[in-house]
């Protein structure tokens, strides 16, 4: 399932759920910010603390994907 590290204040994040909810991708919510091995995690695929951090069944990854970019990764490992 795909995986999104983020915040609660981040509109960003906010932005990437909406992509994901309005394509009807499930995934998994992580909040960096109450979870600190998951930000540990994070830092450790991105460098730093940057969300939203999506990771995808396939294990790759995007970092603050525009909402162009999501989508056409969801249709990518959709296989259409």
């Amino acid at each position: 399932m795909t995986k999104v590290y983020g915040t609660t204040w981040c509109g960003d994040c906010k932005r990437a759920q909406k992509v994901l909810h309005d394509l009807s991708e499930p995934y998994d919510w992580i909040d960096v910010d109450d979870d600190q091995e998951a930000r540990a995690h994070l830092v450790s695929v991105v460098g730093k603390v940057k969300v939203p951090l999506i990771v995808f069944p396939d294990g790759s990854h995007l970092v603050e994907p525009s909402n162009d970019a999501l989508s056409s990764k969801i249709h990518a490992i959709r296989g259409g």
